[in-house]
């Protein structure tokens, strides 16, 4: 699976989990791990991206976990997802 494949994996996981309840959400994002792990032979701006990516779905990750809302970081770590894409492209 391409790096751009990958990122679409990701963004369409983030938008599903987006609707569902913490409990529902967290194992959504949990799974996406092993999509977001990869390796350095890409270029340094996709492997930045990436990182930003996971460091985003991480964010959103321990809100849920906390109870805490995670409204605006959802749209974050989209945001992070696209942009990791673009560049993989």
């Amino acid at each position: 699976m391409t790096e751009s494949e990958k990122a679409a994996k990701v963004i369409e996981a983030l938008k599903a989990a987006e609707g569902e309840p913490a409990q529902s959400a967290l194992p959504i994002l949990n799974g996406l791990i092993g999509l977001v792990q990869g390796d350095q032979d890409h270029p340094l701006e996709v492997v930045d991206a990436r990182s930003s990516a996971f460091l985003a779905i991480c964010e959103v990750g321990k809100a849920l976990h906390r109870g805490q809302p995670a409204d605006g970081l959802w749209s974050s770590a989209v945001e992070a997802a696209e942009r990791w894409r673009a560049l993989a492209r």
